[in-house]
């Protein structure tokens, strides 16, 4: 089988959408109410190593939905004025889910380059998440 479009196709698409942000200035993001650093990893990667402080978490297979305020699972954060910075483990979920939600109509919405590892190889700090937080509402 011979796909038109890979997985790196889709990647570099993406990168040319949204800007990625460095772990450096991400971590300004962290103490700015005005930024919302968005966790799109599975709720066991999250029990498993923890997450950046103070991020909220958005399933990938949700977020679409979360961030629309015609589903029914819409979240009100995201329907504030805010900056969104994405991230998965390696970031590259975070640039597909960041370009989708540009393309949604998301204007201040970027991805953190290197995702959580870069941000923990960094030196930036991880705090734990207790399983009853994980409950998606």
């Amino acid at each position: 089988m011979a796909l038109s479009m890979g997985y790196r196709d889709l990647l570099s698409k993406a990168e040319n959408c949204v800007s990625a942000v460095t772990p450096d200035q991400a971590s300004h993001g962290m103490y700015n109410p005005d930024v919302v650093l968005v966790d799109i990893r599975d709720i066991r990667e999250l029990e498993k190593s923890g997450q950046i402080p103070g991020a909220f978490h958005a399933p990938r297979g949700m977020i679409e939905f979360w961030v629309d305020p015609e589903s029914p699972y819409f979240k009100p954060i995201f329907g504030k004025d805010k900056s969104f910075i994405i991230y998965c483990d390696s970031g590259w979920r975070a640039t597909l889910a960041a370009a989708t939600l540009a393309e949604m109509g998301l204007t201040s919405v970027n991805y953190l380059k290197g995702g959580f590892n870069g941000w923990k190889a960094s030196g930036y700090p991880v705090e734990p998440v207790a399983k009853e937080a994980l409950v998606l509402s």
